[in-house]
Formats: C-alpha cells, sequence, structure tokens
C-alpha cells in the first residue's frame, strides 16, 4: 500500500493533519470505497487509527486516519483540548476531502471512530447523509462519562468542587 500526507481544513479554520492510504494495485483511473478514522482521545494517526487505515487499504479501500485538530500535527496553539464539536467538525471534514478526490466514490464513504472519539463518529454520521457506513471500536462516550462524572456518578461533591477550583486557577 501507498501512503501520503495530507492537510485539510475543517469549518473552524483549524488544518486537519492526515495520512492518505491507498490500496493495493492502486488505480486512480478507478474509483474506491473510503473510510475516515480517528481516535482515541489523545493519539494521532500514526497509532491505532493508522493501524485500522493501513488494514482497510490492504482490503481494497481508500482510507483516511487524521489527526483531530489541536492534537498530533493537526493545528491549534492549545493542545489536547476535548471539543466534541470540533471533533465531530473534523469528521465531516475528512468526509469532504475524501469525496473531493477523483479516485473516490463519494457515495461509498464509511466513518470509524475508536475508544474516545466514537461518539463523534457517530454523531458525525448522524447529520452527514454522505457517511453511508460508521463502526465503532472500544467505544467511550466522553461526552457522557464527563456529565455524569461531573453530576456525582464518579466525584463526590467535594471533589467536583477541588475540580472547579482547578480549572478556574488554570482558565
Amino acid at each position: 500500500i501507498e501512503v501520503k500526507k495530507v492537510k485539510f481544513e475543517n469549518r473552524f479554520g483549524f488544518e486537519v493533519a492526515g495520512h492518505l492510504y491507498l490500496p493495493n494495485g492502486f488505480d486512480a483511473g478507478r474509483q474506491y470505497k473510503a473510510v475516515v478514522v480517528t481516535g482515541p482521545f489523545g493519539a494521532v494517526k500514526e497509532q491505532a487509527s493508522g493501524l485500522y487505515a493501513q488494514e482497510l487499504a490492504k482490503n481494497g479501500f481508500v482510507a483516511l486516519a487524521f489527526d483531530p485538530s489541536m492534537t498530533g500535527e493537526s493545528s491549534g496553539s492549545r493542545r489536547n483540548m476535548g471539543s466534541p464539536e470540533i471533533f465531530t467538525e473534523d469528521y465531516h471534514a475528512a468526509v469532504d476531502f475524501v469525496s473531493n478526490l477523483k479516485f473516490v466514490n463519494p457515495t461509498q464513504v464509511g466513518a470509524i471512530g475508536i475508544c474516545g472519539l466514537s461518539g463523534m463518529a457517530i454523531t458525525a454520521a448522524g447529520s452527514d447523509s454522505r457517511i453511508k457506513a460508521v463502526a465503532t471500536s472500544a467505544m467511550y462516550d466522553m461526552s457522557e462519562s464527563i456529565s455524569d462524572h461531573y453530576n456525582g456518578a464518579y466525584y463526590t461533591p467535594e471533589q467536583r468542587a477541588q475540580v472547579k477550583r482547578h480549572l478556574a486557577k488554570m482558565r
């Protein structure tokens, strides 16, 4: 398989960095099915998502593993910050990118979310009719988890107050 470094912009103005994996025997005159993939939270495209993309390419797909905004080689002055809205937009922008490649069939695009980015893949698929299939691996719904922890399922009232003081001090 062949791997190419790519960059594309999301609607928030972040430059998203990715690796585009092309299948064995790639023929630019054909159209391929494509899959976009990222995660786990805080991971980069050279890790799990790159491995998934590599395996997808071995099986005939064009696959795009990308660093979410503010992570890895993607832009953002605040690093490793979690933002479900921005990460969901990263999936949409990844679909924009692959759908506009002449060798990708834009009606056959899927998304994979790994671990903490799974929820964002599902959210993107729910609002983007171009995503025809979505899969998750080791799904962890970060948004729900943070909400539950904040509301008492994890932190005691004293711990919540300490976290709030810490976050206020950091700001």
